[in-house]
């Protein structure tokens, strides 16, 4: 089920891309999943700030 990834980097602000090209979209698209996942490790407490 990977719908819920999608909902949450939406929620943050995430609703399209603000860069042209397919290379700076794939940075930009990835960038976004590390903040995910780093806010995700946080929320855990398996990060420690």
């Amino acid at each position: 089920m990977v719908e819920p990834v999608f909902g949450h980097i939406q929620q943050r602000g995430m609703r399209r891309f603000t860069l042209r090209g397919k290379r700076k979209v794939d940075t930009q698209w990835k960038l976004h999943c590390i903040v995910h996942n780093v806010a995700k490790l946080q929320l855990y407490g398996k990060l420690v700030a």
